[in-house]
């Protein structure tokens, strides 16, 4: 996905370990960028699966900067590494730029205002080289079919891998010509030794990693690097071999059926980077090896076609094109997938962008010869290119928290939320006032804490320790237990603030306070809430905070308490701390803000129903009297009124998703709350 000039290893007939590649031209290998580019451009649209043509895209770009380096230390020529930075990035940064800003631009068009701020957020991730480190941090499923919910931009992940070992590979190609300089060594063994430790350790990595969380390993450097370091080698121990031409014909046509057949013969949606990977990289490797046949029935006849070596030159924008036009066009059709037809369409399209992209950014700033004078050109260049997509994002940024806070400066009267249930005053709905948070900003209504939680990110995903900064105060209150015991922070900053309490906060997505797996409880969740158990224990703090029943969790039971709940709080209890545990909130049976943003005035619609979240009796009822040192509060009819759980209460949106109540709400359920907990607890 680089633009960099393919060039052909020399072979000699003599001693060729510290020989140097001749630069001349192998438009096989363009036709091979083709036909990777095409594999995962028609498997993403058309099959809705990867392809592993991103894993020869990889090999591929280390294999040429492998010739590129050994080149000109054979030539005696010392690579400036800051010019050498300046010079990569300025030729890829343009076109990269252009689909962000052209992204962003679609975006607004035509995908709802709820996934806005993650767009933004992804685009100064891409524009930066860190998108698969954004989305391994947010475990993505990149292998789900329903590709409609995805970033428009979440393909750059394979992009900023390759650019941050276009930082890392250099420094070892210099720094093992310095150290044979130095020591007196020979330039490319030397290499095949780095490479190669490098290349076992990383391949080792991977397939561990993959082993125990794919997800993750997917976006992963490290799990990564084995397969850059796989196209170094064979690019180190080529001009070594002296294979006949009958070999590299035969090589050349498996390692093309071998590409092909990847992505429908493996399960590369449960296996990959791990050690399956190296079907599709061994297969460009045996493309790479046989080279230039001269052969009427050598593969490389057909990838040395002027199609395919002309779609060679524009794989790199193609690739960028591509993915945002599926996302875009799936989310504003509100489809799964692209059918035959319409995938063909999204193809042309993304051909055609590419061809513009290549021959009007791509092509004039990389013959532009102003900024090759000197680094401080060169930088300068670098940064007006990256500066086009800086603004867009840094002020489309700006403009939806701007209006995001003055909606909620102004709520009063207009916006009253809970104390409309509360019967603070007569109520009465006025279509005219937007709808509190703002769509362009629900998705980050979390409780805010003064200073960065630690840990993790987003509450529904990772483990996260907040503090509120106060360190002596006159209480100590422990938040723990899942997302949803999370969400009660934001009622609860409020009061430490105002009592001067110590406020903790240790939760974890997807795991409630429980010593047992069950259902969706996971041993890693166990794991976790032994080690806070724990934590917990030595802070002795005077009250713990938690959720106490969970709702909709299987459809058969609308409300259940999780098995060793029982057990894990009593172990509080026993050791004189006080437990207040709260009815878990109504679990609507879409996402809010996606159904309100069909129909903004379905509230009851796009919420729930009371009986199918709460039992007739909460069953925390049974067990109340084992705990009598726990309070089990109540605050259901904050948001089930009546029989309804609507998704919109006083002209504040309840929910941010399917299940957690945003802190805006909270933030109106504030007097109620504070009420029912000074109570329970006995500070008032």
């Amino acid at each position: 996905m680089t633009t960099t000039r393919p060039i052909a290893p020399r072979r000699t007939s003599g001693d060729t370990q510290n020989s140097a590649p001749k630069s001349t031209f192998r438009p096989e290998i363009q036709g091979l960028r083709s036909v990777a580019v095409l594999m995962v451009v028609t498997y993403h649209i058309w099959f809705g699966r990867v392809s592993g043509g991103v894993d020869v895209f990889l090999l591929v770009s280390a294999f040429l900067m492998a010739l590129q380096f050994t080149r000109r230390h054979a030539n005696g020529r010392q690579t400036a590494l800051i010019k050498h930075y300046l010079h990569h990035f300025r030729r890829l940064v343009p076109a990269a730029v252009t689909v962000i800003v052209g992204t962003l631009a679609a975006t607004y068009l035509f995908i709802p205002g709820t996934r806005w701020v993650d767009t933004i957020q992804q685009g100064w991730a891409s524009l930066f080289y860190a998108e698969n480190f954004l989305l391994q941090s947010q475990a993505v499923n990149y292998y789900a079919s329903d590709h409609s919910a995805a970033s428009p931009l979440q393909h750059f992940w394979s992009l900023s891998i390759q650019g941050q070992v276009f930082i890392i590979w250099p420094l070892i190609f210099v720094g093992a010509g310095l150290l044979a300089r130095r020591f007196k060594l020979s330039y490319v063994p030397l290499l095949r030794y780095f490479f190669g430790a490098i290349f076992i350790a990383s391949l080792i990595y991977s397939v561990g990693f993959t082993a125990a969380n794919q997800s993750q390993a997917y976006f992963s450097t490290l799990a990564r690097l084995w397969e850059f370091a796989l196209g170094t080698l064979l690019a180190l121990y080529l001009p070594s071999l002296k294979l006949p031409k009958t070999v590299r014909i035969v090589l050349g046509w498996v390692g093309i059926i071998a590409m092909l057949s990847c992505g429908l013969i493996l399960n590369v949606e449960a296996a990959f980077p791990g050690w399956v990977a190296l079907w599709p990289t061994l297969a460009a490797a045996c493309v790479l090896a046989a080279g230039k046949t001269g052969s009427r029935f050598g593969a490389d006849r057909i990838l040395s076609s002027k199609p395919l070596v002309r779609m060679g030159n524009n794989s790199y924008a193609l690739y960028l094109w591509h993915w945002p036009l599926l996302v875009i066009y799936l989310a504003w059709s509100n489809k799964t997938h692209a059918g035959w037809l319409s995938g063909t369409v999204i193809i042309i399209a993304a051909f055609v962008l590419a061809v513009l992209t290549t021959r009007f950014v791509e092509k004039p700033w990389r013959e532009w010869r102003w900024p090759e004078a000197n680094r401080r050109r060169s930088a300068i260049a670098l940064v007006v290119a990256m500066t086009v997509a800086i603004v867009p994002l840094a002020g489309w940024r700006f403009q939806i928290d701007q209006t995001n806070k003055t909606l909620l400066a102004n709520m009063d009267a207009r916006n009253p939320g809970a104390a409309v249930v509360g019967g603070a005053f007569a109520y009465t709905p006025d279509p005219s006032v937007p709808l509190v948070p703002a769509m362009t900003a629900i998705d980050a209504d979390w409780p805010v804490f003064p200073k960065a939680c630690t840990g993790g990110g987003d509450p529904n995903d990772f483990v996260n320790r907040c503090t509120n900064g106060i360190t002596n105060g006159t209480k100590s209150v422990v938040v723990i237990g899942n997302s949803h015991a999370h969400v009660l922070n934001t009622p609860l900053l409020t009061m430490a603030q105002k009592n001067n309490w110590n406020l903790t906060s240790i939760t974890k997505g997807y795991c409630p306070l429980s010593e047992n797996t069950s259902d969706d409880i996971t041993q890693s969740c166990v794991d976790f809430n032994k080690a806070t158990l724990t934590e917990v224990l030595k802070m002795k703090p005077d009250v713990v905070v938690t959720t106490s029943t969970r709702t909709n969790v299987d459809p058969k039971v609308p409300e259940r308490l999780d098995p060793g709940f029982v057990s894990e709080v009593k172990t509080l209890n026993d050791a004189g701390i006080e437990v207040v545990a709260l009815r878990d909130t109504p679990r609507p049976a879409q996402p809010v803000p996606a159904c309100l943003e069909k129909d903004p005035t379905a509230y009851v619609a796009c919420g729930s129903q009371q009986d199918q979240n709460y039992a007739e009796d909460s069953p925390t009822a049974a067990v109340a009297a084992q705990l009598p040192d726990t309070k089990f509060l109540d605050l259901t009819k904050y948001f089930c009124p009546d029989a309804n759980c609507p998704a919109v209460i006083g002209n504040v949106i309840v929910y941010k998703d399917d299940n957690h109540v945003t802190a805006t709400y909270m933030k109106t359920l504030e007097p109620y709350f504070e009420k029912a907990f000074m109570t329970a607890t006995g500070w008032s």
